[in-house]
């Protein structure tokens, strides 16, 4: 088990966050981000700035039991495909169960902003989000091991 990070656009509380468990549990940790990010990690794959390329990467990492931090629908979909686990910064553990309708929702929104319409952005992250990320991802650590 390796908890494999999308560092393009997740929290610094995150990745604190994820050092300190995979430190305490003795786990790999992988960070993947393209050249214009700097990430002090230990486990750090810099990638180009080219669409979906550190996806890409971390598909090519990702193997079933891994854990996947990410904010992308669309890479959790293809993670729980290869049977790894996936997870937000806010701590929404992705399901099987309901990736589809995220991905029809994302697609939905995705169509009206092309018709020109605006959505709504994420919520300005609180300390809330760093206790419900903690609590999944240990959850989620607990429940790959065994």
């Amino acid at each position: 088990m390796r908890i494999i990070i999308d560092a393009d656009a997740t929290p610094k509380s995150v990745l604190e966050i994820c050092r300190q468990a995979a430190a305490q549990l003795s786990l790999p940790m992988i960070t993947v981000a393209n050249f214009n990010h700097k990430i002090d990690s230990e486990n750090h794959i810099v990638v180009g700035n080219a669409p979906q390329e550190a996806d890409m990467e971390i598909m090519k990492l990702a193997v079933k039991g891994d854990i996947v931090i990410t904010q992308d629908w669309g890479l959790a979909a293809m993670t729980l495909g290869k049977g790894a686990a996936a997870l937000s910064p806010s701590g929404r553990i992705f399901s099987p169960d309901t990736i589809d309708f995220l991905l029809e929702e994302r697609e939905l929104k995705a169509k009206h902003r092309r018709s020109g319409g605006r959505t709504k952005g994420p919520a300005k992250r609180t300390s809330d989000d760093d206790k419900n990320f903690t609590k999944s991802l240990y959850m989620l650590l607990k429940d790959h091991k065994t």
